[in-house]
């Protein structure tokens, strides 16, 4: 369907997706390639909205299911507006987050079961899944204490997921981990406790393994 290549970076808090992501990019594009880079929630005007009011707490009352369904709206109209046509350009497509998330977070840690929230991906995502999925790993404590890190003493800057108790993390890295363990054809599952730069370079590996650009 599309002739551009699509990755995307997922993980639990702290894991570096952001910063792989960026640093990824740089290295495509020096090497010639056009990149688009997006995020989950976000990458459309509605998906930044979501994203500020979920990440806000606001939605908390919603519950796990109603996040997924405002999730998965802001997919949608990402998919259809920015990444498949990105794709058809023949751009390379980094996403921080994709439909993992959702299923990790809503799914797995939140109790939405897995057939709902496979329904939604399929009308949301449709064909338009990731050829390369790099899962960043590394042990709950060490993310947490990383994301309190990135955000200070500011209490205000710790997110609607953050914030969450620890046995929800472990579920979240327990999923993500069984979902890179039943898709080898796209998922690569890589040590984030590693410094940044042995990570970026083993991100590059499986890029080039895998996609060969």
């Amino acid at each position: 369907m599309a002739s551009g290549k699509f990755i995307t970076f997922e993980g639990g808090e702290g894991a570096g997706k952001s910063t792989q992501a960026r640093l990824l990019a740089e290295r495509l594009r020096a090497s010639g390639y056009t990149v688009l880079e997006t995020r989950e929630p976000g990458g459309t005007k509605q998906g930044e909205k979501i994203r500020e009011f979920i990440l806000s707490g606001k939605a908390r009352d919603y519950g796990p299911l109603g996040e997924a369904v405002l999730f998965s709206s802001a997919r949608d109209t990402h998919v259809q507006e920015v990444i498949s046509p990105a794709l058809e350009r023949g751009d390379w497509v980094l996403c921080d987050r994709f439909s993992d998330s959702t299923a990790a977070y809503q799914g797995a840690a939140g109790g939405v079961k897995p057939a709902l929230i496979r329904s939604l991906e399929r009308i949301a995502v449709g064909n338009t899944m990731p050829a390369l999925t790099i899962l960043l790993d590394l042990p709950v404590e060490a993310g947490l204490k990383r994301a309190s890190q990135r955000n200070g003493a500011d209490e205000e800057e710790v997110d609607r997921f953050e914030g969450m108790e620890r046995r929800f993390h472990e579920a979240l890295r327990a999923c993500f981990l069984q979902i890179a363990a039943e898709t080898p054809e796209r998922s690569v599952v890589i040590d984030a406790q590693q410094a940044e730069s042995a990570v970026a370079e083993a991100v590059w590996e499986a890029v080039v393994d895998r996609l060969d650009p």
